[in-house]
């Protein structure tokens, strides 16, 4: 569907195929040049930004629609990511290990500016540091979301996902259900 312009024109709709929650934003768009699955990308990016192109955000208070062409986004905010477009296998390499490992309920907690709950289904103790790997997210199943408006049209994408890609460090209370 093509989006009315301030001048009367239409623009072509964005291609999205990456999703990424913040305390302030949803922020839908693209990596570009992707060439592995995004929980590796992120896990690997050396750099304190995140290139989001055909972006658009999405205030969890307001919102209110911000759309651009680029936007930079500091990998310390994502709370939690998602790739609509499986280019590089994330659900794939998931299900091809699922089964293999227990997994635990968990609900976790955030307290910034919107505050908000993730429950979902995790390899148990995933959400603590592990010297060993020193990985900074963790793989959630069937993640539900409560305290955010999911009615409004630009924020339903993240009912019903299969799998989120949690930062640990981000997370304010873990209840585990184990």
């Amino acid at each position: 569907m093509n989006q009315p312009q301030p001048d009367g024109r239409t623009a072509a709709p964005a291609f999205v195929e990456d999703l990424f929650l913040t305390d302030v934003f949803l922020i839908k768009g693209r990596l570009p040049n992707k060439a592995k699955r995004l929980s590796s990308l992120l896990e690997d990016w050396s750099r304190a930004f995140l290139p989001v192109h055909d972006a658009t955000l999405v205030a969890l208070r307001s919102g209110e629609v911000i759309r651009t062409p680029t936007v930079m986004v500091a990998l310390r905010e994502v709370l939690f990511a998602h790739e609509l477009i499986e280019v590089a296998g994330d659900a794939g390499m998931q299900k091809l290990g699922a089964g293999a490992v227990k997994s635990s309920r968990i609900r976790a907690f955030y307290n910034g500016p919107v505050q908000f709950e993730l429950a979902g289904r995790i390899e148990p103790g995933a959400y603590e540091s592990q010297p060993l790997t020193g990985r900074k997210f963790f793989i959630m199943d069937q993640p539900e979301l409560r305290g955010l408006d999911l009615q409004h049209p630009d924020l339903a994408v993240l009912r019903g996902l299969e799998y989120a890609i949690v930062r640990k460090d981000r997370m304010a209370y873990v209840y585990d259900f184990r």
